[in-house]
């Protein structure tokens, strides 16, 4: 407070003199440079203090308020004194004055002040930062003289993400770093608020790069793979992370060290390689896990029939056959006889096949063939059956349903009578014959004994209480031999129901129900769905011990229209193969939204104008779609719902009928569209010249040519000079001739063309000499006439450019910056 008072006296003093002096010496003036003083504390510095009008040599002295120690050196001569401050210290800092006697004295006065900003800010932050962790960043400055605020910003790179005024000179951010933010930069900027602060020491700053720790994240892993034995294999795996991570291959928890850089390589794989591969990345930050599954692929091998008890066997004993190979994928086996197959299996590692009682027949050459589809393999045995002189043999009926394979099975419709057919050969004597039920204790049904060796068992009136097995047994002398016969009853009366859907939508699941009214079978029922002839699903049925209503239920997409849906239901034998089927078919009503539209237009998308234009939209659905034919949003044409496609024709095209074309069909399920754009090219014409201000100007004038013109594509502009053949070219149609003289007068041509034509105009323009003296006023006068007419002429074009460009098919230059001439 007492440093103010002061001041203010000292100001008050100073004045009092510079008055004094004014009285005295009008004209000797004193200057002080710098005016507003602000010296770097550790600088080198000097102030000036010069004597202006002086006719004298003056004589100069430096002094400080309060008679502050000055302690900077003076140098003076007989216009100025140069006070040198080296270095500049906070003592410095306060009121100075300068002052000077020539006969009198004059004094000049300003106040020194002083700053130091010696060092960059410091950031603090943990290193290194770790992925989605929020990190503070602090940042400090020290060392700040005068003790100002501090404007603190902080940047990531050039973005701005804090801004704050500390009076600490202390500074921090709460920053989430991702893993995308390795490799920036953070910055904190500082600027202290000292105004007159010099631009290259006003702003200090500090970046620090940015390390931002991650778990593996995989950039590429193989996809799953099949090779064939024998074959090389190469697993490639690779991952980023922060720090760079380490590849582990492991498969069955065993690790794999073959190759390198994230590459498994195996030289030749064999069946054992095949499983699941994983592949670990791993750093400090986590670890993760990717898999690869491998199949190796192999031909059969190892293929093998063996025959039990033996390859040669009496007739009667029973003969199992087994077929067994390796394979990847598991082969397919096949057992055949004298190349005829007996049973198949698909995918499987063995066959297992039976011959119950073995007969003269069945000696032959068996064969067991494994494929897949990298190869086969074959292994075969011979199999000798040696007689025995009794024969026994079960004879169903000739118009029975008869199935001979291990065993004889006859099957028969429910309600329908039955006779089985017992005969024995091969015994000297009548044999003695008995009927019995297998599966009820072998209970006996009839015994016989006649001298033709046959006995016949009658079932009167199938039904499902006579399903089952029957054994004939022949008895001759001490041997016994016994054949079986199954029995089974069907029960099929009528042809399946299937119940008519309605309209059905085309890519839509619809259900479909078929059902078939008393049925039974002592095996399996078999519905199939086709179409045409193709199977959509097949459902098979097993049945319990009663009569039945079975139905099955189809859901479907129908992609295709016109389809006829069948369902066929088919009673199957115990081997799977048909006893008896019935179907029933219906005609499906397939409706679809509109599809396959098109647009055609003849003679193409780009025609002259005039020439005749003709559009054809059309498309597919069910029910027939309505067609509209819209230009640029506005209907042209409709086709009603009566008819799927419209016809449009333009006797003679025009410029206005250029536009996007669009096609669309609709009905109750949809709707579709197409476009295109039509173009309809034309000649210039209709072209025309305006000359401003006119086509008669005084030299030192600006003439602008605007030419307007009516085509496409647009027209390109050439205006040449004829007398002599200057040319200037325009996309614009505009030209501005500047400051004309008197030989720019003459004719001048304006040649219009694109690629379908062009338009000539002629037009001249004089130039009047300037008459030299004219009075200010006359000047004046004729630039605002000038002004005003030139006013009235753009104001007169752009209203004729406005009118214009209503017009439909009008195509305007456009008026941009001028071609120079």
């Amino acid at each position: 407070m007492d440093l103010l008072q002061d001041h203010r006296s000292f100001v008050q003093l100073l004045s009092v003199v510079l008055l004094m002096s004014s009285w005295c010496v009008q004209g000797l003036h004193v200057n002080v440079a710098p005016m507003k003083p602000l010296f770097r504390l550790g600088a080198h510095e000097q102030m000036i203090c010069k004597a202006v009008d002086c006719p004298t040599v003056p004589t100069f002295s430096w002094f400080t308020l309060n008679d502050r120690p000055l302690t900077a050196s003076s140098q003076h001569n007989e216009t100025h004194s140069v006070l040198t401050f080296d270095p500049v210290k906070t003592s410095d800092e306060g009121q100075l004055g300068c002052r000077v006697t020539c006969g009198e004295q004059r004094t000049a006065a300003t106040s020194v002040s002083v700053y130091s900003f010696p060092s960059d800010p410091v950031i603090t932050a943990p290193d290194p930062l770790r992925d989605h962790v929020e990190t503070r960043f602090t940042c400090q400055v020290s060392g700040l003289y005068p003790t100002v605020d501090v404007n603190f910003t902080w940047l990531k790179g050039d973005i701005v993400l804090n801004s704050t005024v500390e009076s600490s000179w202390y500074s921090y951010i709460n920053y989430t770093a991702l893993k995308r933010d390795s490799g920036e930069k953070i910055t904190c900027r500082a600027t202290p608020e000292l105004h007159g602060l010099p631009s290259e020491h006003r702003t200090r700053e500090t970046s620090i790069l940015l390390n931002v720790l991650y778990a593996p994240v995989f950039r590429n892993i193989s996809d799953p793979v099949e090779v064939m034995a024998g074959s090389p294999l190469t697993l490639s795996c690779s991952a980023e992370g922060n720090p760079e991570p380490t590849i582990t291959w492991t498969v069955g928890g065993s690790s794999l060290q073959r190759g390198g850089g994230g590459r498994l390589v195996l030289s030749a794989v064999g069946p054992s390689d095949a499983g699941r591969y994983e592949c670990e990345a791993r750093n400090s930050e986590g670890n993760r896990t990717a898999a690869v599954n491998v199949s190796v692929l192999a031909p059969p091998t190892n293929t093998s029939l063996t025959v039990d008890p033996g390859e040669e066997v009496v007739e009667g004993q029973q003969v199992n056959f087994t077929c067994s190979s390796e394979g990847a994928p598991p082969p397919t086996l096949v057992l055949k006889r004298e190349g005829e197959e007996l049973q198949r299996t698909d995918s499987a590692s063995s066959l297992h096949f039976s011959l119950p009682s073995a007969v003269l027949n069945d000696s032959s050459r068996y064969e067991c063939e494994a494929s897949n589809q990298h190869g086969s393999q074959r292994a075969s045995r011979t199999v000798t059956v040696r007689g025995h002189p009794l024969l026994v043999e079960v004879i169903p009926p000739v118009e029975a349903n008869l199935q001979v394979e291990a065993s004889l099975m006859v099957e028969a419709e429910r309600g329908s009578p039955l006779t089985l057919t017992c005969r024995a050969s091969g015994c000297r004597h009548p044999p003695t014959l008995s009927w019995r039920r297998t599966e009820q204790n072998r209970t006996l049904l009839q015994k016989t004994e006649r001298q033709d060796g046959q006995s016949q068992l009658h079932l009167w009136k199938l039904d499902l209480q006579h399903q089952g097995g029957y054994s004939c047994e022949a008895e001759c002398g001490s041997v016994i031999r016994t054949r079986e016969i199954q029995v089974q009853v069907h029960s099929f009366p009528s042809d399946p129901v299937l119940e008519d859907p309605g309209p059905v939508l085309l890519d839509q699941e619809s259900p479909f129900r078929c059902e078939v009214l008393n049925i039974f079978s002592a095996n399996q029922l078999r519905f199939r769905w086709l179409s045409g002839n193709a199977t959509l699903l097949t459902d098979v049925r097993r049945f319990s011990g009663s009569l039945r209503n079975v139905s099955s239920v189809l859901k479907h997409r129908f992609r295709e229209a016109q389809r006829v849906l069948t369902c066929e239901v088919a009673l199957l034998t115990e081997h799977g193969d048909v006893w008896r089927s019935r179907n029933t078919s219906v005609a499906l009503q397939i409706h679809y939204p509109p599809r396959s539209i098109s647009l055609s237009i003849s003679p193409g998308e780009e025609v002259l104008e005039g020439q005749r234009l003709t559009f054809t939209c059309r498309s597919d659905g069910a029910p027939p779609p309505a067609v509209v034919l819209r230009r640029n949003g506005e209907e042209l044409l409709g086709s009603g719902s009566n008819s799927s496609s419209v016809t449009h024709s333009i006797n003679s095209s025009r410029l206005e009928e250029s536009g996007l074309y669009q096609c669309e069909a609709s009905n109750q399920y949809g709707s579709q569209f197409v476009s295109s754009s039509i173009a309809v090219k034309a000649p210039p014409r209709n072209t025309t010249v305006l000359i401003l201000p006119s086509t008669e100007v005084q030299e030192g004038q600006n003439v602008t040519v605007c030419c307007q013109t009516i085509s496409f594509p647009p027209s390109a502009v050439i205006l040449k000079k004829l007398t002599n053949g200057t040319e200037l070219y325009s996309t614009n149609g505009t030209f501005l001739l500047v400051n004309v003289t008197s030989r720019d007068s003459g004719l001048y041509q304006v040649n219009v063309s694109n690629d379908l034509g062009s338009e000539i105009k002629v037009f001249s323009i004089r130039v009047r000499e300037v008459r030299t003296g004219l009075p200010p006023e006359v000047s004046i006068i004729l630039i605002s006439a000038a002004g005003i007419a030139a006013g009235l002429t753009t104001s007169a074009l752009i209203l004729d450019y406005m009118r214009r460009s209503r017009k439909k098919g009008f195509y305007q230059l456009p008026q941009s910056a001028p071609s120079s001439a």
